[in-house]
């Protein structure tokens, strides 16, 4: 390993459109982000942002403060971290085209995430979220501009009365927004290179996009969070791009929140070779060829999906992969030195550990969770499916029917209430340490999707033993045989 890193920049993204932790907590973790080999924060505030004026209804319940955010960035600034805040302003726009002010906007009436960029009101609308973004992140070198995943670009009704004009396509389309934006933020803010994600860039041919003079207004961030990423595919699109006058490059990694919707654990060893992959990408090419790499840490798929991994959960994960970019690989030094970074005794690259204490901020929220992950469904499940005093003497069938031996509620009561109170309890410390770092309302959702569900399984149970307990009705009624002749 070479111990040097080709990304002079390496940024960590904070998702914050779901569990978007509380000022307290980045206080404590920012140190941590330096140690670990970050340099820089892609801030992608989305409803969290304290939007004023006509655009305060995007402003979520628990949203930042202007004070906060503030406080966010000395915060960045004492732990040398350099902000750079994305504003999505083409897709991924729910949080804003959801509301019924707004919904008029929308390319597809009925789906709100992607903005029409037909009307005027679009782009003073974008231009207006910018200008409050920047007002509050003065001297930020960078803005990123979202522009990922424009879905049912061009299926709206004045955009399928725009392409049947001859010449007039989605990519043409998708470009004049792309620079409307882009050429919006450099005339109000000079010092600030607009960055884009790459995506509705890559099947754009070369010649559209040179024309286009998008390639001079902005930075694309190419992005690929898969674990066997195909480097020379990389090498190639990175090869276009620069052909087509676009000056610098960024790579997009995942170090969480990229291996499934409903995901709480993270799979650390599919985020380490996603990096391995694009040190690779960056070999292929000059040595200036990548300006940085943001490492990704989705919080939600879109605005209205569930919560992944929880930020605290990512953090080992986070940790082996900015020590791998900056030592150029991963080895078993490397792996001693996240250990004594995170003060775990012995770190699982290859699948999910419960052992051992950690000791960084947030460290007992990953050791709860990993308990509830592992072993919370499963227990429930062995106890309502495998254990044989239920499977055999209180099945579905005699809980419709509130039927038992009386014998068996003194097999299968206690054992229930154990489990109960067991999951419980390890649920109340979970809650805890969930509120000590998000807001209520990040804590209810969790809880309710991961931990409620096999609570109510049990306390379902216990209910049913207790009705079934009571007078029980004669074995007749049950359409059960009695063994006396009619």
């Amino acid at each position: 390993m070479s111990g040097s890193s080709p990304f002079k920049m390496r940024l960590v993204h904070l998702d914050l459109k779901g569990a978007p932790p509380k000022v307290s907590y980045l206080a404590e973790i920012f140190p941590l982000f330096r140690v670990l080999g970050a340099n820089g924060l892609l801030i992608e505030y989305e409803d969290m942002f304290p939007y004023e004026g006509h655009l305060r209804l995007l402003r979520a319940q628990h949203a930042y403060s202007p004070s906060e955010v503030k406080k966010i960035l000395h915060l960045a600034t004492l732990n040398e971290l350099e902000v750079v805040p994305l504003v999505q302003t083409f897709g991924h726009m729910e949080f804003v085209l959801k509301h019924e002010a707004l919904a008029h906007l929308r390319e597809v009436a009925f789906f709100p995430n992607a903005l029409n960029p037909h009307k005027a009101e679009s782009l003073a609308l974008v231009r207006a979220m910018v200008d409050q973004v920047m007002e509050l992140h003065p001297g930020s070198r960078w803005l990123h501009v979202g522009c990922d995943e424009v879905y049912y670009l061009g299926e709206g009704e004045a955009s399928r009365q725009w392409l049947q004009q001859e010449q007039n396509t989605k990519a043409k389309l998708c470009l004049s927004h792309m620079k409307a934006v882009a050429s919006h933020v450099l005339a109000r803010h000079p010092a600030t290179t607009p960055l884009v994600w790459d995506d509705m860039l890559r099947d754009i041919p070369e010649d559209q996009l040179s024309a286009s003079g998008v390639p001079q207004l902005v930075e694309p961030m190419l992005w690929d969070y898969a674990a066997d990423l195909d480097v020379h595919a990389k090498a190639v699109l990175m090869e276009k791009y620069r052909k087509c006058g676009f000056r610098w490059l960024w790579a997009a990694s995942a170090f969480k929140g990229a291996t499934g919707v409903s995901q709480a654990l993270t799979p650390i060893e599919h985020h380490l070779r996603n990096h391995m992959q694009w040190l690779q990408v960056a070999d292929c090419g000059p040595a200036d060829a990548l300006q940085g790499i943001v490492l990704t840490g989705w919080q939600r798929y879109d605005h209205f999906s569930v919560l992944c991994e929880l930020l605290p959960v990512g953090i080992p994960s986070l940790a082996v992969c900015l020590q791998s970019l900056l030592q150029g690989g991963f080895a078993e030094d490397v792996k001693t030195r996240v250990e004594n970074f995170l003060g775990i005794p012995s770190l699982e690259i290859t699948g999910f550990s419960s052992e051992g204490a950690a000791s960084f901020p947030g460290s007992d929220i990953l050791a709860l969770v990993t308990q509830v992950g592992l072993h919370l469904r499963g227990s429930v499940d062995e106890m309502l499916h495998t254990d044989r005093y239920v499977t055999g003497w209180f099945s579905p069938y005699h809980r419709r029917r509130k039927f038992i031996h009386p014998v068996m509620i003194q097999h299968i009561q206690p054992q229930a209430l154990s489990l109960l109170a067991r999951w419980s309890a390890l649920a109340g410390q979970l809650e805890a340490a969930l509120c000590r770092v998000f807001y209520p309302d990040a804590v209810e959702e969790w809880l309710e999707e991961n931990v409620q569900p096999s609570l109510r399984r049990l306390q379902q149970l216990l209910q049913d033993l207790g009705e079934a307990a009571g007078p029980r009705p004669p074995l007749a009624s049950l359409g059960l045989d009695t063994g006396q002749n009619p």
